[in-house]
């Protein structure tokens, strides 16, 4: 028959290797729900820097862009168009 000394030892060991596991288990969790939320912010951020260029391609004047996708900067051009040029000046700044 073991010792009651031993018995408290052995319930001692016990409850601090449960309590060391839910502590970890809990910490585990935190990393796996902080990951999680950093990917969530990323994709958001990735749309939304999708969704601004094409709004800036879809609210950019057609004729004042070439083939290329480059904006018209000669001023001579028939199809120049002054604003289109300003706001995509302003974009190349912006960045």
């Amino acid at each position: 028959m073991a010792s009651s000394g031993v018995n408290v030892l052995r319930y001692s060991a016990l409850l601090g290797g449960i309590s060391y596991g839910l502590y970890h288990q809990s910490s585990l969790d935190a990393k796996r729900h902080k990951a999680h939320v950093e990917q969530e912010f990323r994709q958001q951020e990735s749309l939304i820097t999708q969704a601004k260029a094409d709004f800036k391609k879809k609210n950019m004047p057609r004729e004042s862009i070439t083939k290329g996708g480059q904006v018209i900067s000669d001023p001579e051009d028939p199809k120049f168009d002054l604003e289109g040029y300003l706001t995509a000046l302003m974009g190349e700044k912006a960045k």
